[in-house]
């Protein structure tokens, strides 16, 4: 029998969302549901297999159909191995995920962490398509990245390449959640810019952020197109370290173009302007110049289709 289709798996906190699609990205059915991490890693694994059968059955297709199924996970993770190692929101820890899988459905199965899996979907589906060299970034409660190197996600010595939030933009910065100071998730990601805000307000700036009972970077956004002074000077404080952040990036990999998602990528033109203005000014004209700094093309349901582009992209590749 003919291996014609492939499934996606979306591994979060809350939920888990699964797909099954044909070798061109069509997909034939999907199914969500939660991932109660609270009930322990064999729940987890339980409601993974369950989301499986599901879009199987619900396509009517038979595991002999199957090429390969690609799991998208938080890390810190293994995927040559297929083992999440730990993560804060679920309850693995060194745990073997990719085995059991392929033993019940006997088929192929490939473990990446989720930024990866982002950035595989832009390429094959979004708007890397077409690429041979492109960095994803996602800007949102974090920052975190993937890089397709010559037509192949590139995942480093560990398997955790791109960890792009954690590199060091300021020496003596703010104090990052890893435990590092100045990384540019602790100067430039959406939590970072709620808490500048917040530390206005805390401090006494005349601003009209403090009308908010809480204060996220949405809320600076607003305020911000609004003409609110202490927003504006918000964002381009943090903003003008994304543009650093992204600077290093097209310094490193000299890419095609860096996609920009998350949270923060919603804030439009504000941002893009920005990072592309700062790029320009400190990378070398000819990189500056030969790269696109675009917003990502996938929408709310980029975590699934970058997993169901994974399980193509490694079909092909194996």
């Amino acid at each position: 029998m003919d291996k014609k289709y492939v499934i996606g798996i979306d591994l979060g906190g809350t939920k888990i969302s699964g797909a099954i699609a044909d070798l061109d990205g069509k997909v034939l059915a999907k199914h969500t549901v939660p991932t109660l991490a609270i009930e322990g890693e064999k729940a987890v694994l339980n409601r993974i297999i369950e989301v499986i059968t599901k879009v199987m059955s619900d396509s009517n297709k038979v595991s002999n159909e199957i090429k390969s199924i690609g799991i998208g996970s938080p890390g810190p993770l293994d995927a040559k191995k297929g083992i999440i190692i730990t993560t804060p929101n679920l309850p693995f820890k060194n745990f073997s995920l990719v085995q059991p899988i392929k033993e019940k459905f006997g088929i192929d199965t490939y473990l990446d962490n989720d930024a990866n899996v982002a950035a595989i979907g832009e390429y094959v589906f979004g708007a890397g398509k077409g690429t041979k060299n492109m960095v994803f970034i996602t800007v949102s409660t974090g920052i975190g990245g993937g890089a397709i190197i010559n037509g192949n996600i590139y995942r480093g010595n560990t398997c955790n390449a791109l960890e792009v939030g954690h590199t060091t933009l300021v020496e003596d910065g703010p104090r990052c959640n890893c435990g590092n100071y100045g990384c540019a998730e602790a100067l430039a990601s959406g939590t970072a810019i709620g808490n500048r805000a917040k530390e206005a307000i805390e401090g006494g700036a005349d601003t009209s952020l403090k009308q908010y009972k809480d204060v996220t970077s949405y809320e600076v956004f607003v305020e911000a197109k609004k003409g609110d002074k202490v927003a504006k000077e918000i964002l381009d404080k943090c903003l003008n370290y994304l543009g650093i952040c992204v600077a290093n990036i097209v310094s490193t990999f000299d890419p095609e173009k860096v996609i920009i998602g998350g949270g923060v990528s919603k804030g439009g033109d504000i941002v893009f302007e920005k990072v592309r203005e700062v790029v320009n000014t400190r990378c070398f004209k000819a990189m500056a110049d030969a790269c696109e700094i675009i917003p990502a093309g996938l929408g709310t349901d980029a975590g699934v289709i970058g997993a169901v582009a994974l399980a193509l992209l490694e079909a092909k590749n194996n």
